[in-house]
C-alpha cells in the first residue's frame, strides 16, 4: 500500500466507534450491532475506494445504514403480487382481521388455554377448537395439531403402527419442498401396500388386498394435481363402506380444508369439508392454512372414538398446537357461522372470489398512482391461480400493473425495498398481480412500489 493509496484514509473500527455522531446512536442501536456495521462499512471502503465516505457525516450515515440492514428481521412481511392466492413460499393463507385480533388478545397476557373456568380444574387445548369444528363438519369430534402431516403421522400411528395400510399407487403424491405421502407414512411406522396401478385403481384392488393382515386404508385427495384421460379410482363412500366390513378404520387426507362451496364464483370441483366428512372417513385430515384461510395446523375430524384415542396418544404432546394458533384458528372458524361473512372477511376466499372488474378497478387506480410519481406503467389483464395445492387447473382472470423500464432490477429493486413486494417476470415487464393483495391494502402496496423504485434508483 502506497503513501497515495487512498485505503491510507480508512478509520480503524475504534476510531470510527468513538467519533461523536456515531458514539450518540448507541443511545438506540446496540454497540454490538454498531460495531459490525461499522466493520462492514471499513471493509467495503477498503475493498473499493471510490465509494469511501468523503466525511465524518457520511460515515456516520454510512454505519447507521448498515445497522439498520443488520437489524431487519429474517422473517419479514411482504406483498404477494405474484397472482397466487395461496403461494406456500409466501406464508400461504393471511390471517382474517378477527384471528389477527384475537392473537394480540391472547399473547398479551395469561389465557385458559388449559384450565377450565367452569370447575377450576386443569383443562385441555384440545376443546378450544373442536366444538366449532364439529359444528361446521358435522364431524363427531375433532382434534388440532400442528400441520396436516402431523396429522397423517398421528393418525396412522395411533390406528395401525405396525401394520400394513392399503393406499392406491396413483395416490402417492409429492407435496411441497419435495416431501412426498409415502415417505411421510412410514415415519409412522406402518407398511405400505400399494394397490391398483397410477391411472387406475378398483374397488376389487383394495377388496382383494384387504383379505390379508391389513390395518388400515388410506385415501389421498389429489389436490394439487389432476389425472385425466383413461383413469379410475374407488370413491371415498366405496371405501368407506369396505373398510367398515373388514372392521378397519379409513382415513382420508382432505388436505385443503374448504368449508364453503365455492361454485357460486366459479370454482368447481373441490368437495367442502362438510361433504367429505359425510362420506364416512373414520378420520378426515385436513390443513388450517389452504382453503380455510387461517393459521397453519392440522385438523382431523372423526369418529368420537378414533379421535379419543389419537388425542391419547403420546405423540400428540409433540404435535400439539400453542396458544396463538388455537386463538387464530378458533376467529377464523366463527366467521364460517355466517358464509357471506366469511367470503368477506377471510382473506384467502376474499381474494379466489374477487370479481375481474374489481381488480381491474384497482389495478387502474394503482397504475395512476405510479405514473403520477414517474413511473411508467400500463394495466394488463393476467391470469391468477388459487395454489397452495387446491383447484389445481383453475385459472382465475385478474389484473395486474405492468412496470416498464429493465425487468430484472425492477424486479430486484422491489424485492429488495423496504417493504419487499414480489412480483413476476412476463412479457419483459414486472407484473404487479392485484388477485393476491389483500382488499384494503393497495395504498400500503403503492407506498412500497414507490419507496422502492423511486428512492433506490
Amino acid at each position: 500500500m502506497t503513501s497515495s493509496d487512498p485505503r491510507r484514509a480508512v478509520p480503524a473500527v475504534g476510531a470510527l466507534l468513538e467519533a461523536p455522531l456515531i458514539r450518540a446512536m448507541t443511545a438506540t442501536i446496540p454497540r454490538t450491532v454498531l460495531a459490525e456495521a461499522a466493520r462492514r462499512v471499513t471493509d467495503r471502503a477498503r475493498s473499493d475506494p471510490r465509494g469511501m465516505p468523503s466525511d465524518d457525516s457520511a460515515w456516520a450515515s454510512a454505519v447507521a445504514a448498515e445497522a439498520d440492514r443488520l437489524q431487519l428481521p429474517t422473517l419479514r412481511p411482504l406483498f404477494n403480487a405474484t397472482g397466487v392466492v395461496l403461494h406456500t413460499n409466501l406464508g400461504r393463507a393471511p390471517l382474517p382481521a378477527a384471528a389477527v385480533a384475537a392473537i394480540q388478545r391472547t399473547a398479551a397476557g395469561a389465557c385458559n388455554l388449559e384450565f377450565d373456568l367452569g370447575t377450576g380444574a386443569r383443562g385441555s387445548r384440545y376443546t378450544h377448537c373442536a366444538a366449532l369444528l364439529c359444528e361446521l363438519t358435522g364431524a363427531e369430534d375433532a382434534l388440532v395439531v400442528n400441520n396436516c402431516a402431523a396429522a397423517l403421522v398421528l393418525a396412522l400411528h395411533t390406528l395401525a403402527r405396525g401394520c400394513r395400510v392399503l393406499v392406491s399407487r396413483g395416490e402417492l403424491i409429492e407435496i411441497g419442498g419435495s416431501f412426498r405421502v409415502p415417505d411421510i407414512m412410514a415415519q409412522s411406522g406402518v407398511t405400505i401396500q400399494e394397490v391398483g396401478t397410477t391411472n387406475r385403481t378398483h374397488l376389487d384392488d383394495y377388496e382383494i388386498a384387504s383379505a390379508g393382515d391389513i390395518a388400515a386404508i388410506v385415501k389421498v385427495h389429489r389436490s394439487n394435481f389432476e389425472m385425466s384421460g383413461f383413469v379410475a379410482e374407488a370413491t371415498l363412500r366405496d371405501l368407506a363402506g369396505l373398510a367398515q366390513r373388514h372392521d378397519i378404520p379409513l382415513i382420508h387426507d382432505f388436505g385443503s380444508g374448504l368449508l364453503l362451496s365455492l361454485e357460486p364464483f366459479g370454482l368447481a370441483g373441490e368437495p367442502t369439508a362438510r361433504d367429505v366428512v359425510r362420506e364416512g372417513a373414520t378420520i378426515t385430515l385436513m390443513s388450517g392454512d389452504k382453503l380455510l384461510g387461517g393459521p397453519q395446523a392440522g385438523i382431523m375430524l372423526g369418529t368420537r372414538t378414533a379421535i379419543s384415542t389419537c388425542r391419547s396418544n403420546p405423540l400428540t404432546r409433540a404435535f400439539r398446537v400453542d396458544r396463538l394458533t388455537i386463538a387464530a384458528l378458533s376467529a377464523t372458524l366463527a366467521l364460517y357461522r355466517d358464509p357471506a361473512r366469511a367470503v368477506r372477511e377471510v382473506p384467502t376466499l376474499a381474494m379466489a372470489t374477487a370479481s375481474p372488474t374489481s381488480l381491474r378497478d384497482r389495478a387502474d387506480a394503482l397504475a395512476t398512482r405510479l405514473a403520477a410519481r414517474g413511473i411508467p406503467c400500463s394495466t394488463v389483464a393476467t391470469t391468477g391461480s388459487v395454489g397452495g395445492g387446491a383447484f389445481p387447473s383453475a385459472r382465475l382472470p385478474s389484473w395486474a400493473v405492468a412496470l416498464g423500464g429493465d425487468a430484472n432490477s425492477m424486479e430486484r429493486k422491489l424485492r429488495h425495498g423496504r417493504t419487499p413486494v414480489i412480483g413476476r417476470i412476463a412479457g419483459e415487464r414486472v407484473l404487479i398481480e392485484l388477485r393476491s393483495i389483500p382488499v384494503g391494502s393497495d395504498a400500503e402496496l403503492a407506498d412500497a412500489v414507490l419507496y422502492a423504485l423511486s428512492e433506490h434508483d
